[in-house]
């Protein structure tokens, strides 16, 4: 079995739910109740979205996570 491909998520709390962004797959556009559901939507959605480019022929995009880095970057107010 190959090794599973690892891409970066971005969870961002939305009033009651928390959305997800992956910036390798940009049509991607979910969320969950919750960090848990959160992440298990972005799961599903990354499979669907493989499936649905490698049907098409289409280009998959490289994994990302591993050079993944999250920056908190300050500015004056």
């Amino acid at each position: 079995m190959a090794d599973p491909l690892r891409y970066a998520v971005l969870l961002e709390p939305d009033e009651d739910t928390v959305r997800v962004i992956v910036p390798a797959f940009p049509e991607i556009h979910t969320f969950g109740t919750d960090r848990a559901d959160a992440l298990r939507m972005a799961e599903d959605a990354i499979r669907l979205s493989l499936e649905y480019r490698r049907e098409r022929a289409l280009e998959i995009p490289e994994p990302d996570a591993d050079g993944a880095r999250l920056e908190i970057v300050s500015v004056a107010a």
